[in-house]
């Protein structure tokens, strides 16, 4: 089954003012804005919708405390979606809207919806290194930081959703979706939808029933340096730390997590680890050096060898 993973998310905010501006802060563009909630993308188009939870356009509110109203997954073309269609149909109802996108429900009562991909090819550069017993991949007096630099997330990369019963919900996306198994860490699977190489495009994370929804969602940057500039503009801008930056073991992607408005953390990430169909899935027990590689962490500490930091220049 074609899936290629997370393309939108639908959002009732609690605080609309609070979450528009901590998207525009992360870098989401603002592409739609009607009446009553606003789409913010990625370079590629997949992107979040957001409006204000009591707005009754919105998907109907699940009975856990989650913002989110609505996953919807892109799919490659017509018959994949028809695929799915045929598949969930099996069992529970699957509501055709009227774009022809469809609308039903996973085994843990949450809302999602496919579609077939609306997602820009992207072509855009990557970071480039320079190491000794290597070729140069930057030229002479071409340099590698620039602080001024405009930086977007380049797409959606994946989600961590909280489920009340992992092993069922592992169950419905593998044998009815047609995700496979990368990696598990605590009894919790790391889960690629059947188009895509990256490492995952969801991790399943055991919770209780009434906060069922999304955890964290993830977005692709260039590369770690862009990362760390993100991130530390990000945070300049207020916003509160959660995990980061570092990187992790399972996918070797670059991470760091921030707090936000919307119920659950935003993630910038680079450098995921891609596999095919001769990867053999590991199970590792859950402890923070599984978790993690490596860790970096902003301590409030002189960085000059003297008394203190040069003050910049006004």
């Amino acid at each position: 089954m074609n899936i290629l993973g997370v393309e939108k998310l639908i959002f009732g905010a609690n605080d609309l003012a609070a979450s528009i501006k901590f998207v525009k802060d992360f870098g989401l563009k603002e592409a739609l804005t009607e009446e009553s909630g606003h789409y913010f993308e990625t370079l590629d188009g997949s992107g979040i919708y957001i409006a204000a939870t009591e707005d009754e356009s919105l998907p109907q509110k699940s009975d856990s405390i989650s913002q989110l109203r609505k996953m919807i997954y892109a799919v490659k073309d017509q018959a994949a979606l028809d695929a799915v269609h045929a598949e969930l149909s099996k069992d529970r109802q699957v509501l055709v809207l009227a774009d022809g996108a469809l609308e039903s429900h996973d085994d843990s009562e949450i809302r999602i919806g496919f579609q077939i991909s609306k997602r820009r090819e992207l072509n855009l550069p990557v970071e480039k290194i320079n190491a000794p017993g290597a070729p140069h991949q930057r030229s002479y007096n071409e340099l590698g930081v620039n602080q001024d630099a405009e930086i977007y997330p380049r797409t959606i990369a994946h989600l961590a959703v909280f489920v009340p019963d992992v092993a069922q919900a592992e169950k419905f996306y593998v044998d009815r979706l047609g995700f496979r198994v990368s990696d598990r860490l605590g009894g919790g699977p790391f889960l690629r939808a059947g188009g895509t190489t990256d490492h995952h495009s969801l991790f399943l994370i055991q919770a209780p029933a009434h906060i069922k929804g999304v955890e964290h969602i993830s977005f692709h940057l260039a590369g770690p340096s862009e990362l760390m500039l993100a991130g530390n503009r990000f945070q300049k801008l207020g916003h509160q730390s959660f995990w980061g930056p570092g990187r992790h073991g399972l996918g070797s992607n670059w991470f760091w997590y921030f707090d936000g408005p919307l119920g659950c953390r935003f993630e910038y990430d680079a450098d995921m680890d891609q596999l095919d169909e001769n990867w053999v899935p590991r199970e590792l027990p859950l402890h923070e050096d599984n978790a993690q590689a490596y860790l970096l962490e902003f301590k409030d500490k002189n960085w000059a060898p003297f008394n203190g930091p040069v003050k910049k220049a006004s």
